[in-house]
């Protein structure tokens, strides 16, 4: 997809996107359309906008470091953290290798998953040609183990609201694995959802993200607001 046909709209990040903030770690309540990192499309990237943010705020001449640790996909929404120091990027890396990082997403539905809650592991493989991931139920060759827990939170109008953890970080292991159960995300037509969004965006919001602050050493609980679109605040009540 190229700059003619994007229907993203691009933004700044501001004081009000920042969900938490230190000189060691800044994290933002990502805009579903913002691409995490620069890719092949030559749209402004999210850490560009961050490094802008951050440089402006504290007066620095040259480009203010940032370092990526973790993504989320361009049509999802929520909380995502960079580091703001070489040390805190080492060290938030490994928090994430060692699954020391606690994150909660927020998934909306049309079809009640069945159970209601519950573990799912499957096999990976990305097709990074055709940038979709396929599901296995047993290991097969190049594939990666996932694992997430999910439960459902309520229904409103024919929608369902699912709670979801992931206890592994693999492309697109929420929204594949979630279709496996029958319960493609709204508006995600690459995993099976009927039509996709004029938005180019799908239902899944990264809800949470707690952990131990690599330096402080103390608890970090980020909670990122839900947009506020049309959609997601008839949600609201029900978290």
């Amino acid at each position: 997809m190229g700059k003619a046909d994007n229907l993203y709209i691009n933004h700044d990040v501001t004081e009000k996107d920042v969900l938490f903030e230190d000189n060691h770690l800044v994290a933002v309540n990502k805009r579903a359309g913002d691409i995490v990192q620069v890719d092949d499309t030559g749209d402004e990237s999210l850490d560009e906008k961050v490094a802008k943010y951050i440089a402006l705020k504290y007066h620095k001449p040259n480009k203010a470091f940032l370092g990526v640790v973790h993504r989320l996909d361009r049509p999802v929404s929520g909380v995502i953290l960079f580091a703001r120091t070489s040390k805190a990027l080492e060290r938030v890396n490994a928090l994430f290798k060692s699954r020391l990082m606690n994150k909660t997403y927020l998934a909306v539905v049309r079809n009640r998953p069945v159970p209601e809650s519950g573990n799912l592991v499957h096999w990976l493989i990305k097709n990074p040609q055709k940038n979709v991931t396929k599901a296995y139920n047993e290991e097969v060759p190049g594939s990666l183990r996932s694992e997430l827990n999910y439960k459902l939170i309520g229904e409103m109008g024919g929608y369902y609201l699912i709670e979801v953890d992931p206890l592994t970080g693999r492309p697109h292991q929420i929204r594949v694995q979630l279709s496996t159960l029958d319960c493609p995300i709204v508006g995600d037509n690459k995993y099976g959802y009927p039509r996709g969004s004029l938005r180019k965006t799908i239902a899944l919001h990264a809800r949470r993200l707690q952990f131990i602050h690599p330096v402080k050493n103390e608890p970090v609980d980020i909670i990122a607001p839900l947009p506020h679109d049309g959609f997601w605040e008839k949600f609201e009540h029900l978290i």
